[in-house]
């Protein structure tokens, strides 16, 4: 960590440690999240500027609670607890904690005892609506601690040691469901901790582009594999702006694009910014290897291993490569440090990950400090138009995991064809920004119905458009009844072989965005 204003986050296992991150960086300040497992010693080498202790499944008095180094709380630097931290935090302090006998999930009313900094513009006298999700509660405060609110079932809602600058909430100030966090957190990043909002994109690409111009010699050359998506063309453009014509990218089509996709931004991108890009057409080859599979993981290893086979031969074609730059972003690094340990199974499709070992390249991953929104936000720093910078996430399988059964040219035309109709009726609607996604899955049936007056015996379209901060959880989007109707007309009057569609209104989870 090198920011000057940054807040180090203890990760204890909450489901909302993210977006703890997430809600201190939109305030203007640079955080990282760390496992709590660190040590204090690693920990005080950062000299982050606050800390602050997650929330987390545990009981502080289970044997195996994840602990914290009292030390730490010594250091003058200002903390905040929110729920486990909280806890842990009274615990640690001489304060006592007990299983609570009415465990508090979801909204809660809460009524403020004291004035204090954190409480800074809010005026509330009815009680503030905030989300609790705890088993434990604190029942007596450490020496030094004051009570700052409290709830009907909760006697020692939020504490503080004002003088020592340690605050804690049992509540979770980071949800949307908590009336006024984000006013909570920026009180206790500015008020409290006396932070400065300088975390912003534009000075975070004029640094990092500079970062890279000076890592890279005047003749190392490096490759990057383009997909179209907002990560790969936002690390290819900020390589491009560091080390110019010595950036090669490699967009490979595997014939499993959207409609005409591949063309658009290649055309895009050469125009626009003069990229040294290397169109590569591969849909024989992939749609060869494709043929009569029909099992979603085999589907998945197959383009996998076929384009890191694609990318092998391009790159063969190009002297002195010694650098792979990759769009990596920050919550795939916390994935693999969190105090949870790295997922128990990861897509095989996640990314081109294994290319680095077979092709003995260095990598480069420009973007693994940040989370989605804010590459965005670099995107349009650089002048991407919003048709990329705003494209909804595309799996890396591609269509070939919504196209369900076997993957043919016949089938990947119908899809398209739909597909298209969806996304612009989302755009004509104005619901396109409004979604987390929304696209078109060709199912492995087909239906009877009338059309004129003949019988038809043809394939089935399913509608899957939802609502999301993170893809992490879903739910289907409410789209208006009529725009929902246009689509389903379009698709089965403009796309021959079709004659059926349905709306997929189930949530993530239990199941999942994409289908396969």
């Amino acid at each position: 960590m090198t920011h000057n204003s940054s807040v180090i986050i203890l990760d204890y296992g909450s489901q909302y440690t993210q977006l703890i991150a997430r809600r201190v960086r939109e305030a203007g300040v640079y955080s990282e999240i760390h496992p709590c497992t660190i040590s204090a010693t690693e920990l005080k080498a950062f000299s982050p500027s606050a800390l602050i202790l997650s929330g987390g499944p545990a009981s502080v008095s289970a044997a195996d609670a994840p602990g914290l180094a009292p030390e730490i709380l010594t250091w003058g630097v200002p903390v905040l607890g929110i729920c486990y931290g909280m806890q842990l935090m009274a615990s640690t302090e001489g304060g006592q904690v007990v299983p609570a006998q009415d465990r508090e999930y979801g909204r809660a009313e809460l009524f403020i005892s004291q004035d204090c900094a954190l409480w800074n513009g809010i005026s509330r006298t009815d009680g503030l609506k905030v989300w609790m999700s705890h088993g434990d509660k604190v029942i007596a405060t450490p020496p030094g601690f004051a009570v700052l609110a409290r709830t009907s079932r909760v006697a020692v809602a939020a504490m503080a040691d004002v003088e020592r600058k340690l605050y804690a909430l049992q509540f979770h100030p980071e949800v949307v469901h908590t009336e006024d966090g984000d006013v909570i957190l920026r009180n206790f990043l500015f008020r409290i901790a006396g932070l400065k909002p300088t975390w912003n994109m534009a000075a975070f690409l004029e640094e990092n582009v500079t970062a890279l111009s000076r890592k890279l010699g005047k003749q190392d050359q490096v490759i990057c594999a383009l997909s179209g998506g907002v990560d790969s063309t936002v690390v290819a453009l900020m390589l491009h702006k560091a080390i110019g014509g010595r950036l090669h990218c490699v967009l490979v089509d595997t014939g499993l694009l959207r409609l005409n996709e591949g063309e658009e931004i290649v055309a895009y991108l050469r125009q626009h910014f003069e990229l040294n890009l290397n169109y590569v057409q591969a849909q024989d080859l992939f749609l060869s290897r494709l043929r009569g599979v029909v099992d979603p993981e085999q589907k998945r290893k197959i383009i996998g291993h076929t384009f890191i086979e694609v990318f092998e031969q391009e790159a063969r074609k190009i002297p002195g490569i010694k650098y792979l730059a990759q769009g990596t972003l920050y919550p795939d690094v916390i994935e693999s440090v969190s105090f949870k340990g790295p997922s128990a199974v990861i897509k095989s499709h996640h990314n081109v990950g294994g290319l680095p070992e077979k092709m003995n390249l260095e990598l480069i991953e420009p973007l693994r400090e940040l989370f989605k929104d804010e590459v965005r936000k670099v995107a349009l720093e650089l002048g991407l138009p919003d048709f990329i910078v705003w494209r909804h996430p595309f799996p890396g399988p591609a269509l070939a995991i919504r196209v369900l059964g076997e993957v043919t040219r016949e089938r990947l035309d119908i899809l398209r064809q739909a597909d298209k109709i969806v996304h612009n009726e989302l755009m004509a609607s104005g619901w396109y920004a409004k979604v987390w996604q929304g696209f078109a899955v060709l199912l492995p049936l087909k239906t009877v119905g009338v059309m004129g007056d003949e019988r038809t015996y043809e394939h089935v379209i399913a509608l899957r458009i939802v609502d999301s901060v993170d893809a992490m959880t879903a739910d289907w989007s409410r789209v208006p009844s009529e725009i929902l109707a246009k689509m389903s007309n379009r698709i089965i009057n403009e796309v021959r072989g079709v004659n059926r569609v349905v709306l997929d209104i189930s949530s993530k989870p239990p199941s999942t965005i994409e289908w396969e």
